[in-house]
């Protein structure tokens, strides 16, 4: 999700199994109280276990928010920073961070069950790799993420009504306000939203592996959020100078972040404080869109991919990097973070034809597109595009 000119919201690849708050389909959905599948089948009118397997898939998408708000509470106890020297029992861990003990243990074990945290012995947790990530000293931590999805992503969630009726965003009926105005109105949430997508984002392997970058100068980073993409791509070409166009808040962040990437990095960044409906820094060479157009209905991102067309000069490309929803069914993790786009903001998730349709509108020619490297179907495309 991008603040007006900045910070894609975009859901954690390396954090949550999937990129909206929803059960991931490899629970193991065994430990589900057989009191609720026993009165779930009486209450369907049939006897015996008529769809026992499909109940349990259903069950485990319905009750992925138990999981979820559990994973939240100890993000915000901030459980896993006291458990960063070994396992510690529930009732050590609840006098430290100031739970109930019985309360604790009762979410770490159903956390414990699968997979988040480890239970090596009695009322005993410890980390695995997963709630590791839970840590606020983590590489690129995911605390602040788990806790911005227990709060502002699962408060608009319980209002989705309001959107399957109106087809707003069901943000702007929980909090009275758009996403960005709320963002606007609130520093420390700004603060936290800039800092937690910062945490969540890595740059996609797509940007190297498709030889986008070859040949490439400066690279202007349009909403680039906190420089993540740019602090991993200027210390791995080293002649490259980088631009970062985002709002205050993030470039301050950026700042710290680009500081810290590596020997001259910061010095080879130009960072510009403004919005992408207004302005974009001329210049570049390659202008890249890193998770910002799904924040935005489709005029809207075509006032952003009209103002980057103004500012590029002959020659110049634009990339634009997105998840992409398949044609055709079958699941496709596009179409999860498309329910959080749908419930938080005015964007949505797109296919690769709906995107070409949105460059020719704005005076762009598609003229590549490249698929993930990996099999990761979490990973994002490359969407190359040039002066039409």
């Amino acid at each position: 999700m991008n603040s007006t000119g900045g910070t894609a919201v975009n859901p954690p690849s390396d954090a949550r199994t999937t990129d909206t708050p929803t059960a991931d389909p490899s629970i193991d959905t065994s430990t589900v109280d057989t009191t609720i599948t026993d009165t779930s089948t009486t209450d369907a009118g049939t006897e015996g276990d008529i769809g026992g397997v499909d109940r349990m898939v259903l069950l485990s998408v319905l009750s992925g928010s138990w999981l979820a708000q559990a994973g939240y509470a100890m993000a915000k106890l901030g459980v896993a920073d006291l458990l960063d020297d070994g396992p510690r029992t529930a009732d050590d861990l609840a006098a430290a961070c100031g739970a109930h003990p019985e309360a604790l243990h009762r979410m770490l074990r159903a956390l414990a069950a699968v997979g988040l945290f480890e239970e090596p012995g009695p009322r005993t947790f410890g980390l695995t790799d997963a709630s590791a990530l839970l840590r606020s000293d983590a590489a690129r931590s995911a605390r602040l993420g788990a806790i911005m999805y227990g709060e502002e992503v699962f408060r608009s969630f319980a209002e989705i009504m309001h959107t399957a009726r109106t087809g707003r965003p069901a943000f702007d009926k929980a909090y009275g306000m758009g996403f960005y105005e709320y963002l606007d109105a609130d520093a420390e949430a700004s603060r936290r939203f800039n800092a937690a997508m910062g945490g969540l984002r890595e740059t996609p392997a797509v940007l190297a592996a498709s030889h986008c970058l070859d040949g490439v100068r400066t690279l202007v980073d349009v909403g680039g959020g906190t420089g993540n993409l740019l602090a991993d791509t200027l210390r791995a070409h080293p002649g490259m100078r980088g631009v970062l166009l985002e709002l205050p808040e993030a470039v301050r962040q950026a700042r710290g972040r680009l500081a810290g990437a590596g020997p001259g990095v910061l010095d080879r960044v130009e960072l510009v404080e403004g919005s992408f409906f207004d302005q974009v820094p001329s210049g570049g060479d390659l202008y890249v869109l890193a998770r910002c157009l799904h924040n935005w209905s489709d005029d809207e991102a075509v006032r952003i991919l009209r103002t980057v067309r103004a500012a590029m000069e002959p020659g110049g490309r634009l990339v634009i990097l997105e998840k992409l929803i398949p044609e055709g069914h079958g699941f496709s993790p596009a179409k999860l973070v498309d329910l959080l786009m749908l419930v938080m903001v005015t964007g949505r998730d797109r296919t690769e034809a709906e995107y070409r349709d949105l460059l020719d509108r704005s005076g762009f020619e598609m003229v590549a597109s490249h698929p993930a490297p990996v099999p990761d179907p979490r990973a994002e495309s490359a969407i190359e595009a040039a002066a039409a």
